[in-house]
């Protein structure tokens, strides 16, 4: 009993950490928040920062971690609803739903603009083949699986259509007019999957 109840509370605390980490990395970014601010906000002590996550770096990158599960699972989600025969539909349902949510000011300050200062690029791609571009990966290796597109180096093309996706979603998530934005560069990044496309 002692033990689970010692689970419990780090669960709790962990919890109480990352709740606190996601809103003040949203708000502030990482540079600007202090491990004092982010104790203070989860009501525990700077111990348990270091003890749970060695330092603010840590929780930042659990955080991270988290928002791209949720993100991945997102969109997975909804190319799932979509004919699975039809793999150029789903691209375009994940598309959009991938662009919806990096306007949302977690995805955006957190996953696209903060995560690869704080990681380093080659860390970010290393954590990017996890989640957005191993996604990628999968839908190009779908495609060509029903021969829509052909043989060739996925991983080289998926990082390139990743990082056109990256720079479609900063610039819906900065437009003034974000609905035009989005529907524009939906039907652009469209557009360079289709140059790729056996006809």
């Amino acid at each position: 009993m002692p033990r689970r109840s010692q689970e419990d509370r780090s669960r709790t605390t962990r919890a109480a950490l990352e709740q606190a980490g996601r809103r003040l990395f949203t708000e502030r970014g990482f540079a600007a928040t202090s491990a004092e601010e982010l104790v203070t906000e989860a009501g525990v002590t700077r111990g348990a920062l270091h003890h749970h996550y060695g330092d603010k770096r840590g929780l930042f990158l659990a955080v991270l971690e988290q928002l791209e599960i949720e993100t991945t699972e997102e969109i997975e989600n909804a190319i799932a609803t979509v004919d699975p025969d039809d793999v150029m539909a789903g691209m375009a349902v994940g598309l959009g739903v991938f662009l919806e949510i990096c306007q949302r000011p977690a995805v955006l300050r957190i996953a696209l603009t903060d995560a690869p200062a704080v990681m380093g690029w080659q860390a970010w791609r290393e954590f990017e083949s996890r989640h957005a571009l191993g996604m990628t990966i999968a839908q190009l290796e779908r495609a060509r699986a029903a021969g829509l597109i052909a043989d060739g180096p996925i991983q080289v093309l998926a990082q390139l259509i990743l990082s056109a996706l990256n720079e479609a979603a900063l610039i819906v998530a900065h437009a003034e007019d974000p609905d035009r934005a989005r529907a524009e560069a939906q039907q652009a990044v469209l557009q360079l999957i289709s140059g790729i496309v056996r006809t």
